[in-house]
């Protein structure tokens, strides 16, 4: 089937509806696992269905009241139009108030920092300022589930390396190098780790670092689980590490630690070279980010998370390890409470099911959502990513369907 277009000069031509004629990269890439898992959840409660979310990787509370009157107060005072692609004054200064603060990063918030639409976006932009075609990425193995699809789309390739449950998640210097060839430009990595909660320690940092500087590669840090850490354990910036910050793109955000993933705001922070490659893209990708959206983020990094905030993450961790001691408990089910992140990292590996089929069938039989390990690499597989930062109850009903559930399985 094909239908009449014009084209350039008011000339007419035919677009072919076939598949062949779009562009095989986005073809080939892969429909987010996490998003369509959360998507399926939406469209059956839509239809009346009681469903147990532990899918989406987003908390249950609503963003702090006080953010939100920030962007309506510059919502209401006009802040309306688009700013600067790097992001307001107002916005990057607090930015960099926050690193000075919190990640012991001075950054100049002229040169150093631009303003995002989400991490997600933050990391697309470094991807596409870093790679040539071609170029290799170093990834972990499990990892983020999309962070293959934007190496892809920025034209270069994702080179995996294994954390392995008996490295605790970790990375090992020998797999590491092992990976590293003449193309090799980037390591990308993830801490607190997502799926699996791991938090480095300046140990692993220190290892990174000597690794990036010894081949002369780029890092890009996603951090955006930094702020919520538990069992006070701490997140390192591997930026703040000696000759580090001007091989770094760091890339923070909001939507994690203060539950405004609805929001799309986040910065990166990296050298003014870069940072002026960064600008270019912004410029003709985004415009700019939403200037009362940028109003109410500076509040939220600009200063000391306040009370409400903190009672969040105090919930987040009790919650933590409820979800964890409860799926213990369950005959054929074991996880370690995370040391960052809200994400239960459960192996599932007894039942001989693959991650996929396990969590098929729990989402049939008990209408429980959770995304299968696999989905964040085949290190993941006989694992299941469960988001423990839902309510209380949802989270107490949702534990006792997967014991009914298991109980279920155990006696086929």
């Amino acid at each position: 089937m094909s239908q009449i277009i014009y084209g350039p000069n008011n000339m007419t031509m035919e677009a072919s509806t076939n598949l062949k004629d779009l562009s095989r990269t986005v073809i080939e890439a892969e429909l987010s696992s996490t998003v369509g898992i959360a998507d399926k959840v939406i469209k059956l409660r839509e239809q009346g269905e009681t469903v147990y979310d532990f899918s989406a990787g987003r908390a249950f509370e609503n963003t702090p009241q006080y953010i939100i009157d920030e962007a309506i107060s510059a919502l209401m005072s006009g802040k309306t139009h688009q700013t600067m692609a790097r992001g307001t004054t107002n916005y990057r200064k607090a930015c960099a108030k926050k690193l000075l603060r919190e990640n012991n990063i001075t950054a100049d918030p002229e040169k150093e920092i631009i303003a995002t639409m989400g991490t997600k976006q933050g990391l697309t932009i470094a991807l596409l300022a870093l790679l040539n075609p071609g170029d290799e990425v170093i990834i972990e193995n499990p990892c983020f589930v999309s962070y293959q699809q934007l190496i892809n789309f920025a034209g270069g390739i994702s080179v995996t390396v294994p954390l392995l449950p008996e490295n605790d998640f970790r990375w090992n210097r020998e797999d590491l190098e092992a990976k590293i060839t003449t193309k090799t430009k980037v390591i990308l990595m993830n801490s607190p780790h997502n799926p699996t909660g791991t938090v480095h320690s300046i140990k692993d940092l220190e290892m990174i670092a000597s690794v990036a500087k010894a081949h002369d590669l780029y890092v890009i840090t996603d951090e955006v689980y930094e702020r919520v850490c538990w069992d006070n354990k701490q997140h390192i910036c591997l930026a703040s590490l000696p000759g580090m910050k001007e091989r770094t793109i760091g890339v923070m955000g909001l939507t994690k630690g203060f539950s405004m993933g609805g929001w799309r705001i986040g910065f990166v922070y990296t050298s003014p070279v870069i940072a002026e490659q960064l600008e270019k893209l912004q410029q003709h990708i985004i415009t700019s980010t939403n200037s009362f959206v940028q109003a109410g983020a500076a509040t939220a990094f600009g200063e000391s998370p306040r009370d409400e905030v903190l009672q969040y993450w105090k919930e987040w961790e009790e919650k933590c390890n409820y979800v964890c001691n409860a799926l213990n408990d369950i005959d054929g089910i074991s996880c370690k409470v995370p040391e960052g992140g809200f994400y239960a990292w459960a192996d599932i590996s007894s039942f001989g099911l693959s991650s996929e089929e396990f969590s098929k069938r729990l989402i049939e039989d008990a209408k429980v959502a959770v995304i299968p390990g696999a989905s964040f690499g085949d290190v993941g597989e006989f694992y299941i990513r469960v988001t423990c930062v839902k309510s209380w109850e949802e989270v107490k009903s949702g534990m006792q369907q997967i014991q009914k559930f298991v109980k279920k399985l155990n006696t086929k």
